[in-house]
């Protein structure tokens, strides 16, 4: 057996909490309750409903080297730019070659393919055929798709016939 041996940098953005433990992540949580009681809400605003609080992002930093090295971005979802910008441009600054972006859903809503399109600092973005790509691929030429159709098929095939999914993890080609 062979390994890559790879020297890596984390973009981190969010901090936790003092006393806040890595392990708290829901599964200690109550399991939900199976039946719920009918019940009627009622809300008494004076006035207007509240707006909502947007959401606020903590500042990213990185965690290690990326001085003369590729980057790469990897994330679940890409529906906007702004959060992706700021990062291969902080990525940049610390003197990384070139950033790559690598997420699972490319929904990149409104202006999004155009945005990446015209970032120097973003060199490739590669998604999954998970959700529809449309004229994205005409409106952003930095954007590649990978085909998960296959493994997807493969993987709804091994839960309907009770068979290990462990296969599509241990048995993966270059080629696939």
């Amino acid at each position: 057996e062979s390994r890559t041996f790879l020297d890596i940098a984390v973009i981190h953005g969010e901090e936790k909490n003092e006393g806040e433990e890595y392990s708290d992540d829901g599964r200690s949580s109550p399991p939900p309750q199976t039946s719920f009681p009918a019940q009627v809400f009622t809300f008494d605003y004076p006035g207007t409903v509240p707006s909502a609080v947007p959401k606020v992002k903590p500042s990213i930093r990185v965690v290690g080297d990326v001085k003369n090295r590729i980057a790469i971005i990897v994330d679940d979802m890409i529906d906007e730019s702004r959060t992706f910008l700021d990062a291969a441009r902080l990525l940049k600054a610390m003197g990384a070659t070139q950033v790559h972006v690598m997420v699972t859903h490319g929904v990149m809503s409104g202006s999004c393919p155009e945005e990446l399109e015209q970032a120097e600092e973003i060199d490739q973005i590669v998604v999954c055929n998970t959700v529809p790509v449309g004229d994205k691929l005409e409106r952003c030429n930095k954007l590649k798709v990978i085909d998960v159709s296959i493994m997807i098929a493969e993987a709804i095939r091994r839960i309907h016939n009770g068979e290990s999914m462990a296969h599509l993890y241990q048995n993966i080609r270059g080629d696939d």
